[in-house]
């Protein structure tokens, strides 16, 4: 049920504050977040740093709930992140505040028992990563090669803290 609510308040948010004649604009920024996100799942398959769990449908797993987010949520967040990232002196003001929103959602999630934390993850490991997500997602939106290469890095290090051994990797 907390899914679908989720999806209520995002199909609101889309039809309230998203440009949908700029769609273009954004869509590669969107498809590079859906290719990131579905190869760390890829990647981490055997060995999550975290999970979606459902508390009230038991066969709405974290796979499911993952393609949701993957595929709806977050490209709707993301659509509204870069159609109103300012111009001026408030970028770093206006990165600060997503990084909170998704910290804050995902601590919320966790004290109501929908998010899990595996394999040393924590919200500190969460809230550093959104900061770097979203800068990453700018900058893709600004200078795609440059954020394949930040990227590549991060990833890189990410596997070298967290190493799913390769037993672990299907």
């Amino acid at each position: 049920m907390y899914l679908l609510a989720v999806v209520i308040i995002y199909m609101i948010l889309a039809k309230i504050f998203i440009d949908w004649n700029r769609w273009k604009e954004f869509y590669p920024t969107i498809q590079f977040f859906i290719i990131c996100n579905l190869l760390y799942n890829f990647l981490f398959y055997q060995h999550t740093l975290w999970k979606y769990k459902s508390v009230t449908l038991p066969w709405l797993n974290h796979t499911l709930i993952e393609l949701v987010f993957t595929f709806f949520i977050i490209p709707i967040a993301l659509f509204i992140y870069l159609q109103y990232f300012p111009k001026g002196k408030n970028k770093l003001l206006y990165l600060g505040a997503w990084v909170s929103y998704f910290t804050l959602m995902e601590l919320l999630c966790k004290s109501i028992g929908l998010f899990v934390y595996e394999n040393g993850w924590h919200l500190g490991w969460s809230a550093f990563f959104n900061l770097i997500a979203f800068i990453i997602l700018r900058l893709h939106y600004k200078n795609y090669v440059t954020a394949f290469f930040v990227s590549a890095v991060f990833m890189v290090i990410l596997l070298f803290i967290f190493h799913p051994s390769l037993q672990e990797m299907k």
